[in-house]
């Protein structure tokens, strides 16, 4: 079931979200070769609590962190743990805050010190499907709208795009209806309504779009090991347009 939001909600998952953005600005920081992905992880859950808020991560399912942080092959939900970050290394930082009852959820991939050309191309266009996904989006347009625009643009740029794992409706829960899948064809999937508040999530492969989920039953790579990035931001779509909460 989708539940749209009033104007009242939409404040205050704004204000998760804010506290999301802010915590990966300060991960972006201190993201440099010889940190710790654990370190990371300490860094923002104290940033986040600092605000008035939850890491929603932690405990969600069982997941043992405040962030996800996943490096090179891995596409996402990886664990922070002691593995030391290296020159050269791209990382995907996923961010969730819960505050006053509603979530706000976002992600960035950053470069770890000098990155090759490849790698800087592949995180420019994965934000950039972001973008291109939202682009005119409007009230009475379809959910399938965002998704073909995200896939058009990342396989006309020479990527693939990952099938298994989508965007999401963001509320009171984390995950919500509806599903935000990054490929697809336009005009199908839910009508997007005013007040509906959503996470776009582009993942996008610099070599073919097959997944391996590891026996931790979260960490997911490419099946390639060629390198994936991930650029995700909450948006609540309404009759003024949209709006990027998480920026």
């Amino acid at each position: 079931m989708i539940i749209l939001k009033t104007k009242k909600q939409i404040e205050l998952i704004k204000e998760s979200c804010q506290i999301v953005k802010g915590a990966l600005d300060l991960i972006e920081q201190h993201i440099k070769p010889g940190v710790t992905t654990k370190e990371l992880d300490r860094l923002a859950e104290d940033y986040i609590r600092s605000k008035g808020a939850i890491p929603s991560f932690k405990g969600y399912g069982g997941f043992p962190s405040s962030i996800c942080a996943s490096p090179n092959e891995q596409i996402v939900h990886g664990f922070p743990n002691n593995t030391v970050l290296k020159e050269g290394d791209i990382i995907s930082i996923d961010v969730g805050a819960y505050k006053h009852g509603y979530h706000g959820d976002g992600a960035r991939t950053f470069a770890v010190g000098q990155i090759d050309s490849k790698l800087k191309d592949l995180i420019y266009h994965t934000q950039q499907s972001f973008f291109e996904g939202i682009k005119g989006l409007k009230v009475g347009d379809h959910i399938g709208d965002i998704s073909e625009r995200i896939q058009t643009y990342a396989e006309k740029h020479g990527y693939s795009v990952v099938r298994e794992l989508v965007g999401h409706g963001v509320g009171h829960d984390l995950h919500e209806d509806p599903q935000v899948p990054n490929y697809g064809t336009s005009g199908t999937g839910p009508i997007i309504e005013s007040g509906l508040v959503i996470a776009v999530e582009p993942m996008i492969n610099l070599g073919k779009k097959e997944v391996i989920f590891e026996a931790d039953g979260w960490t997911t790579r490419t099946r390639d090991r060629k390198a994936s990035a991930h650029y995700e931001n909450t948006i609540v779509i309404t009759d003024e347009g949209v709006e990027i909460l998480t920026m």
